[in-house]
């Protein structure tokens, strides 16, 4: 898949910008190698530096170099907003852009996204940010989305509450037990992954949502890779599968937040019903 282009921004090896607070900036550290399960040796030893001179940065005796808070957040794998931020707490300019999708600079990112989305019609696709909210759809998302309670449409459309929301599309999916399972672990796994307190809320939202009644789970399930969707439709009973999609190897905030979910029709008489919506 094509990836848009982007380029980092950054103050090379330019003094500090600001005053360091390297408290903060331990503690953020020791945040991401506890969520990493990683000990300080093993920290040390896939970044190169010593056990000892980590020791005294988590703890703020010392101050990190910014080749240094850069090496750390990689071999961590820390988002590139949180590497921003960690960038920040210790005293140097941040180095990726973060752009809206929508900016005059983004177009070229945004025509490539328009256009994985429109040539996977007649199947939905749609573009979601790290928070879930809808960004960009092809033609044959709104088209499902008829009946939907207005509120649950008024932007940012978040698509987490439109799945599993009563006034939404939960009342439509064959399999709720199931597909409510799958979204709320996803939304566990990013907590763990990015510490988001905006997600942790959501989550917190979406669980109190009324539990569907227990059903027999759709058979097709490939864990991270595959899930069964059975959803009923004015034209039918759709059985498809969707599938996420990240850019690879982006250098832009927004770009590594963005998600792709694809869905495709499980047998004929899906791909049948979404061609002639598609037409209609």
């Amino acid at each position: 898949m094509p990836t848009p282009r982007g380029r980092p921004y950054h103050a090379g090896h330019a003094p500090r910008s600001r005053p360091i607070d390297t408290r903060a900036f331990g503690e953020r550290l020791r945040h991401w190698r506890q969520r990493r399960r990683l000990s300080q040796l093993d920290l040390a030893h896939a970044a190169e530096v010593s056990t000892r001179h980590l020791s005294c940065v988590e703890t703020g005796r010392a101050s990190p170099s910014r080749d240094m808070v850069l090496r750390l957040a990689h071999r961590l794998d820390v988002p590139l907003r949180e590497r921003n931020a960690l960038l920040v707490a210790a005293g140097y300019a941040p180095m990726y852009r973060e752009r809206p999708l929508d900016a005059p600079e983004m177009a070229d990112a945004r025509a490539a996204v328009q256009r994985i989305l429109d040539c996977h019609e007649p199947w939905p696709a749609l573009a979601m940010d790290r928070h879930w909210n809808l960004l960009m759809a092809n033609r044959i998302v709104p088209l499902l989305l008829a009946g939907v309670d207005a509120e649950l449409l008024q932007p940012p459309v978040n698509v987490l509450r439109l799945s599993l929301h009563p006034g939404g599309l939960a009342p439509r999916i064959a399999h709720l037990e199931q597909w409510r399972a799958h979204l709320l672990e996803r939304l566990r796994q990013q907590i763990h992954e990015s510490s988001d307190p905006v997600l942790a809320a959501l989550l917190q939202e979406l669980q109190a949502y009324p539990l569907p009644p227990a059903s027999p789970p759709l058979p097709g399930e490939h864990l991270g890779v595959l899930m069964p969707f059975e959803f009923r439709t004015p034209a039918g009973t759709l059985q498809l599968v969707s599938t996420t999609t990240v850019f690879g190897s982006p250098v832009d905030v927004t770009l590594q937040e963005l998600a792709l979910e694809t869905f495709f029709p499980a047998d004929d008489a899906s791909a049948a019903a979404l061609r002639a919506l598609a037409a209609a």
